[in-house]
């Protein structure tokens, strides 16, 4: 078993080879992530974008083991050159908390409405890291100070439901990093929050990356999230990675239409002479009964033959960009 302290920093810290994701229903099988594969280094920020069913979050609830009991995941997963993927959960549970950690969507579910926020945090401490309750809670105190939470030294006795929603969030940030973790996953920290608050959120996030040298996901549908914080992207359509790229080249020019047309769906302060947002026509496709071809076929403007048998690899286009379309350029006034 490799060390996860001993891995070179030149070596990928997440490593995920022909990853898929199933799930059994009385329905059928659903095909939640088809054969992606893609790597973090050391600390980078990966935004991981798409609609609602794209796959984004199951591709990282799959590395970390926390898929619903009728799922299961197939491929390599490697954390520090560890592979993770269906390790014993005694193995596992010392990995998550410890090195992975991951911020879910509403941080009112996630806390436990019955406990003091300073007993949830000292909980990771304590268990993860052996220390005792004072020094727990002096460390727990530090981390709700560097997410700016006011009065952490009076408020960390405090239950989740005396926090804002923001608040809350901050508190969720703080719990994930208690033990400095490599990899922060993200899944969408900002979506309940108004626009005022999630520009605070994003900007203690970009603290702490730089503070930490923590690795982040960026699990979103918004782009401007992406574009704020990310340094690469990752675009998902019906499982897949349909394209890929530093965040600045693909927001100038995105080579796959779906990406093409998420870019043109945001709205932008420059743009004139409309008053409408663009709208990707259709809808997403049914996991369950993917078709033959690319799955994006029913909704691209730029579809052919080839698209509706072959569903397109994805190949490199340049240094760190790929794509998955058989369209050789597309040309979009996102």
């Amino acid at each position: 078993m490799t060390s996860l302290d001993s891995v070179p920093e030149t070596a990928p810290l997440l490593a995920v080879d022909r990853l898929n994701t199933r799930f059994d229903t009385p329905e059928g099988e659903v095909a939640a992530v088809n054969d992606v594969s893609f790597t973090i280094q050391p600390g980078e920020t990966i935004g991981i974008v798409g609609e609602s069913g794209s796959g984004k979050s199951q591709v990282f609830l799959s590395i970390m083991g926390l898929l619903a009991i009728n799922g299961r995941a197939t491929g390599s997963v490697r954390f520090r050159g560890e592979e993770v993927l269906g390790i014993p959960r005694q193995r596992l549970n010392r990995i998550r908390g410890r090195h992975m950690s991951m911020i879910f969507q509403d941080p009112m579910t996630s806390l436990n409405p019955y406990l003091k926020v300073s007993q949830q945090l000292n909980e990771v401490l304590m268990q993860h890291m052996g220390l005792g309750q004072r020094e727990a809670t002096k460390r727990s105190i530090a981390m709700l100070d560097l997410v700016r939470i006011p009065e952490a030294s009076r408020r960390i006795d405090m239950y989740p439901h005396e926090f804002s929603g923001g608040m809350r969030q901050r508190v969720m940030i703080a719990m994930a990093l208690l033990c400095q973790p490599g990899l922060l996953i993200a899944d969408e920290p900002t979506t309940a929050l108004d626009v005022t608050v999630q520009a605070q959120i994003l900007d203690v996030m970009e603290d702490l990356r730089c503070e930490l040298q923590t690795a982040i996901v960026l699990i979103t549908h918004d782009m401007g999230v992406i574009a704020r914080l990310s340094d690469r992207v990752m675009v998902m359509y019906g499982g897949r990675v349909v394209e890929t790229g530093p965040v600045q080249a693909l927001f100038d020019h995105p080579q796959h239409p779906y990406t093409a047309g998420l870019l043109r769906a945001m709205p932008r302060v420059d743009r004139h002479g409309t008053s409408e947002l663009y709208v990707i026509p259709g809808q997403p496709p049914n996991l369950q009964y993917l078709p033959a071809g690319c799955a994006y076929q029913d909704r691209c403007p730029h579809v052919h033959d080839r698209c509706l048998g072959d569903v397109p690899p994805l190949i490199a286009t340049a240094p760190g960009r790929a794509k998955a379309c058989f369209l050789d350029q597309i040309h979009s006034d996102a």
